[in-house]
């Protein structure tokens, strides 16, 4: 399908307004200070919008959705941890980081256990946001593709590159004010995506409760002590760790914390971010639902869709289409039948590009874009700091001029934008992003929170302890949860299904693979440190 007139238009428009505010912020970001700091001046309130825009990525506009389309509300029980953690934020992590003038969030590791946990954190953060920007430039593919019969692979490209220009251009507060506009956009998209769901329900609205309700749709999930199975408990337990890291010892938020004007502001910002993230997340849960109902009361909203499932199973890796050469019809080997998990990632896009009246449908695809856009650019100007600050001042040029430093930044955007278009291109191929994204951040997040525990709780902790700890977690994280296990060798395959390989995986279910490492790091470190005394003259915090 190809894009309308006026569709086009207000694409452009939006596209063009965004560019804008990146080339009207250019100005002030000539200095590092403000190309990585905004000068320390904004208010906040504008950096909670940026904070919730960040949290807004496509993995949420297209992946919840996705998610209750094929489920039911467990996910949204990642989005209620929010609120202890942003406690958390507040009362710890906001006044640790702007007591001191660091740009970086992982100067404090190796004042605390040497230049190995600095380097190591930091290059474990650049290939988690390296990962997530290619997962979510990889979402919001899904959706321009469908409208516009683009490849997933030109979309990804082409929306990568504009987000790593205007992200060039103005810094630090371009992406700021960029994310306003775009928290802006993808909270009235998403209450609009809703109420045409519900009026296009033959029954009516009132018919999600009882059709979704009676499927059990509605459901969190189980409150069954189980850490198998992906429970209530496991997933308030991963929500809370995975943000914790983020308020914690992610670049991208310290940033923002530091952006602020004063501590009062920085602290608003966290709560405003939270506030706001909490019931929108749940609407774009609702949206899914809303859609699955839809798809069990109209037989015809979807139809079109799971035909061009079964004839695209062979781009999407879930099967191939066998055709003969007298007809392009499938052959008879090929299912007939659609599963919701196949449909899960597709049917938003779908839904907006059928069934909303021009101009709402260009609007809407804004707003997907935008999901993106938040969100990489959070990632490439946060990457980028910590490529100059932890790598090349830290190892190759600590007296750098501000020219110089100036064009390590701006090299570094465009390299690390470069790399997340390629993961996006690599991530293209996976049927379900959600599962994808959460299961890559909780083995590369786990290692991170656990040392940054370590160094603030643990006194005694020194480098030997922490350096072994680390080890160690990183090991069990692995163990809990083999990455790509799928693409191994059959024979390692085997190996890792072994009794005594899996045991890990008889008790705790993959995402709280960082969780366990967390804990091991720390408990590990915490231990070690009293029976491995300190060396005189070794590292320490006073």
């Amino acid at each position: 399908m190809n894009l309308t007139v006026v569709d086009s238009v207000v694409l452009f428009v939006y596209l063009l307004g965004i560019l804008l505010v990146g080339l009207a912020c250019a100005r002030k970001s000539q200095s590092t200070e403000h190309f990585m700091a905004a000068g320390r001046s904004m208010a906040g309130w504008v950096v909670g919008l940026s904070i919730f825009g960040t949290f807004l990525s496509s993995i949420t506009f297209i992946g919840n959705p996705g998610k209750a389309f094929q489920d039911n509300w467990n996910g949204w029980v990642f989005s209620l941890s929010l609120p202890l953690a942003g406690w958390i934020a507040v009362r710890v992590f906001v006044p640790f980081y702007r007591r001191g003038s660091a740009l970086s969030a992982y100067e404090h590791l190796e004042q605390r256990f040497g230049l190995w946990a600095r380097s190591y954190v930091s290059m474990l953060y650049l290939l988690m946001q390296v990962a997530r920007s290619g997962m979510i430039l990889s979402g919001v593919s899904l959706a321009v593709s469908q409208l516009t019969g683009l490849p997933m692979s030109t979309v990804i490209v082409v929306a990568g590159a504009l987000i790593t220009l205007y992200t060039m251009l103005g810094g630090i507060e371009a992406v700021i004010w960029t994310d306003v506009v775009q928290s802006l956009v993808l909270g009235v998209g998403a209450l609009v995506i809703l109420a045409m769901i519900l009026l296009k329900l033959p029954e009516g609205p009132g018919s999600l409760m009882s059709v979704a309700g009676e499927a059990n749709k509605l459901s969190l999930g189980s409150w069954k002590a189980n850490f198998v199975e992906p429970t209530i408990w496991v997933m308030l337990i991963y929500g809370v760790a995975i943000n914790l890291t983020n308020f914690g010892i992610d670049q991208s938020y310290v940033q923002r914390f530091l952006t602020a004007k004063d501590d009062a502001a920085a602290a608003r910002s966290v709560w405003i971010g939270v506030i706001l993230y909490v019931p929108i997340s749940l609407v774009f849960f609702l949206i899914g639902t809303s859609l699955w109902t839809l798809d069990r009361t109209d037989e015809r909203a979807f139809a079109e869709l799971r035909e061009q499932v079964i004839e695209q199973r062979v781009d999407v890796g879930t099967g191939s289409v066998e055709r003969t050469k007298e007809t392009s019809e499938p052959s008879p080997s090929v299912p007939a039948t659609v599963s919701d998990e196949e449909l899960g990632d597709k049917v938003l896009p779908f839904f907006i590009v059928h069934h909303l009246p021009m101009g709402l449908t260009g609007l809407l695809i804004a707003a997907i874009i935008a999901a993106a856009m938040s969100s990489v650019d959070t990632s490439l100007n946060s990457s980028a700091t910590v490529f100059l600050q932890d790598f090349y001042k830290r190892y190759l040029n600590a007296q750098a001029s501000e020219t110089v430093q100036m064009r390590v930044l701006y090299g570094a955007t465009l390299c690390i934008g470069l790399a997340g278009i390629g993961v996006g291109l690599f991530a293209a191929s996976h049927k379900s992003l959600l599962d994808v994204w959460w299961n890559w951040s909780g083995l590369l997040a786990g290692g991170m929170l656990g040392l940054f525990l370590l160094s603030v709780f643990a006194h005694r902790a020194w480098m030997g302890p922490a350096l072994l700890a680390a080890i160690l977690g990183t090991l069990v994280i692995a163990w809990v949860n083999p990455p790509a296990a799928e693409s191994l060798p059959t024979a390692w395959r085997e190996w890792l299904d072994s009794p005594a390989m899996s045991l890990p995986r008889q008790f705790l279910h993959k995402n709280l693979a960082g969780t366990a490492g967390t804990l091991v790091i720390f408990f590990v470190g915490w231990g070690l440190s009293w029976l491995w005394p300190r060396p005189a003259g070794s590292l320490q915090e006073e």
